[in-house]
């Protein structure tokens, strides 16, 4: 119990040990704020700029929100597309590893010719960099399907589409629940990139508004704002992981 205990609070234990190095360093050393703020400098503009952070912040989440709800279709259409015949891995898959290997980033100025400034591109954005993980993880779950199983699945009369719908998709859920979590963080870094260039509302356009004018406080108070809110999706995808495919974590859960 006591082991668990430690685990649970562990990443809140680092997190304040690096605040107080952090602040300790910034005293020590006399950097200035707009260079290197303090943790309390942050935290005075995160307080000041409360409003004008919390409405950014908003029109961030629910961008990131469009953006990886459409990753979540794509990709498991995707996945299981190519999971489920390998014909279809064998061709598909390398083409979407060399399209997941090209920057994201220079998509944006792309993306603004087509859909003009504001949420289209952010959305896409977070689409294009969050999907790939979900499709890749859909597919190696389905493709990984074990011969054996299948085999006898066909000698009791079950059908292809059975195996895949009531063997390969359920045995696929550890996989996806785990690109689930990388996929919402990447969704967020999407986000926040199209907004730096092609948006005047969100936290990336924040980031730059308070760049510009050398407020690092008020910069660095909108990547926490964005650090947080991808930690608590990747923390509540983790939450209904440990519930719904608890069958996957038996061993961890005897410990």
């Amino acid at each position: 119990m006591h082991k668990k205990t430690v685990e649970r609070w562990s990443p809140w234990i680092l997190l304040a040990a690096i605040i107080v190095l952090w602040q300790i360093i910034c005293l020590a050393f006399n950097v200035p704020e707009f260079i290197f703020p303090s943790p309390w400098a942050i935290g005075v503009q995160l307080v000041e700029f409360g409003g004008v952070i919390a409405g950014h912040a908003w029109r961030t989440f629910w961008v990131t929100m469009a953006g990886f709800g459409i990753a979540i279709v794509v990709g498991v259409l995707l996945g299981f597309v190519i999971g489920s015949s390998r014909l279809a891995y064998a061709a598909v898959y390398p083409l979407m590893t060399a399209f997941n290997a090209l920057p994201k980033a220079a998509f944006v100025p792309i993306l603004v010719v087509w859909f003009g400034i504001g949420v289209g591109p952010a959305i896409l954005t977070a689409f294009l960099i969050s999907f790939f993980p979900i499709m890749v993880n859909i597919a190696t779950g389905l493709a990984t399907l074990e011969p054996e199983l299948e085999d006898v699945l066909r000698v009791l009369g079950a059908r292809r589409w059975d195996v895949l719908t009531k063997v390969g998709l359920p045995r696929s859920m550890p996989y996806f629940f785990g690109s689930l979590k990388v996929a919402i963080t990447l969704a967020f870094v999407g986000t926040t990139v199209s907004e730096m260039t092609a948006a005047n509302e969100g936290i990336g356009y924040l980031l730059i508004s308070a760049g510009s004018s050398m407020q690092m406080g008020l910069a660095f108070a909108g990547l926490m704002v964005v650090g947080a809110m991808a930690m608590v999706c990747y923390e509540l995808f983790s939450a209904i992981e440990k519930h719904t495919t608890g069958w996957a974590h038996r061993g961890s859960q005897g410990e």
